[in-house]
């Protein structure tokens, strides 16, 4: 019979945990057999000490393991997921996942919802007037098996080991570490049953990991697992120096993937999203190559098959698709108040994290799970990085409702975006690609 203290003991002095091992720790804490203190203990042994490829396998398939698995197999063909590790105004599962279906393949995806500046996508989602993400499994795979793709909120029996943990985690001071990120984000993506998994790991100021190299080995961490668990994984290392889109906002964003499924609008939201989908579909259809891929995603996007693909979605899980034809019906808030330039330059740095707070002080994030989004309210970011600016140009239009923050939101903002006389050099939108 295994002593917990004793595995406690082995990560203290550096030990490597064995399957068995990890899966008495995860079974026995999701049962409530092993009392906070001492998985505390182990998750500080853990970040202090680190876990290998294998042990961090281990961890993921475990945790994995500790609910329901999601059997996708009435659904023919290959089914694909797509991850992003976060940011502010990454919208790209609203294009993504429609261009992907318009190809042929099949996006079956479970999400969350926004807990920190910005709301998730599942918020975004549901400013759709009508649009439900508390969908039943049967008829989840019936909407995928009609539209090509369907996002649902995740299940409360999904990876419970990772909500108890995550939350001990916060607590604790041991989020950040490698193993244990990686093995919350893939315990989720393999419980949810895709054949294969589009990984869009983040780097920057909007970023949970600020440096390229960290945000490196998360990715070869994660592609490593799905490897181990024979799911097809790729991870894209992307930049977020700065709002992915132009809108910071629930609605606000819906308006702006749309305006981009429509072809009416550019820039670096619709690059990734074209990068993503094309891997997706890449993986979805392996006897094609990866340039043709491309081509298909792209040919999906100008025909406006992909627009499609949405309005099917959202008429399928009770929305109104007409949203897509008039985006009036999404709701809108009461004023808009634009911030202004003080200075004469070039934008030369945005503190993303900050611009996601401002947002966030306006009312479209929530910091505890209990608190109200208001869908219509937001940031649209009338400058990005490089641009040229003059004293008393708009930086930004504010979307507001309730005024109560708006005064600290526009101070935080002009201290977030930051002018200097030359044009400053522009980080690269897709770093690299770990297969």
């Amino acid at each position: 019979m295994m002593r917990f203290v004793e595995l406690i003991e082995k990560k203290k002095h550096a030990g490597k945990l064995s399957r068995q091992e990890l899966a008495y720790f995860i079974n026995g804490y999701v049962a409530g057999e092993i009392p906070d203190y001492q998985a505390s203990a182990l998750l500080m042994a853990i970040w202090l000490n680190g876990m290998d490829p294998e042990e961090t396998y281990e961890l993921t398939v475990a945790m994995a393991a500790s609910g329901d698995q999601i059997d996708l197999s009435a659904i023919p063909g290959r089914k694909v997921d797509k991850h992003s590790t976060g940011g502010v105004a990454d919208t790209t599962t609203l294009i993504v996942a429609p261009l992907v279906a318009a190809c042929g393949g099949k996006v079956a995806k479970m999400s969350g919802r926004g807990l920190g500046h910005t709301g998730g996508t599942l918020d975004k989602l549901e400013s759709i007037p009508g649009f439900r993400v508390d969908i039943g499994m049967n008829e989840f795979v019936d909407i995928v098996k009609k539209c090509g793709l369907s996002v649902i909120g995740q299940t409360g029996s999904l990876v419970p080991a990772d909500k108890k943990l995550y939350a001990l985690r916060d607590v604790t001071g041991t989020i950040d570490n490698l193993s244990l990120i990686a093995s919350s984000i893939m315990s989720k993506k393999l419980a949810a049953g895709a054949d294969a998994v589009v990984l869009d790991v983040k780097t920057g100021s909007g970023a949970f990991m600020r440096d390229v190299k960290d945000a490196e080995a998360l990715a070869r961490a994660m592609v490593d697992i799905g490897k181990r668990s024979g799911r097809r994984t790729v991870a894209l290392v992307t930049d977020m120096s700065q709002p992915l889109g132009r809108a910071v906002g629930n609605a606000m964003e819906v308006k702006e993937a749309v305006e981009i499924l429509k072809g009416e609008r550019a820039g670096d939201l619709l690059d990734v999203s074209l990068a993503l989908a094309a891997r997706m579909v890449c993986m979805a259809k392996p006897e094609i190559e990866c340039e043709q891929a491309e081509k298909e995603v792209r040919s999906a996007l100008s025909s406006g098959k992909g627009l499609e693909r949405l309005a099917c979605m959202i008429e399928a899980q009770r929305g109104n698709p007409k949203v897509l034809e008039n985006e009036g019906l999404l709701p809108k808030a009461a004023q808009t108040v634009t911030v202004k330039a003080k200075t004469d330059g070039f934008i030369s740095c945005i503190d993303t994290r900050e611009i996601g707070i401002c947002a966030l002080l306006l009312g479209a994030g929530r910091q505890k799970k209990t608190d109200t989004i208001d869908p219509a309210v937001g940031i649209w970011m009338e400058k990005r990085l490089g641009d040229p600016v003059k004293t008393g140009e708009p930086l930004a239009v504010f979307h507001v409702n309730n005024t109560g923050g708006l005064e600290e939101a526009k101070m935080r903002f002009l201290s977030a975006v930051k002018t200097a006389p030359g044009k400053p050099r522009i980080p690269a939108l897709i770093y690299r690609e770990v297969t």
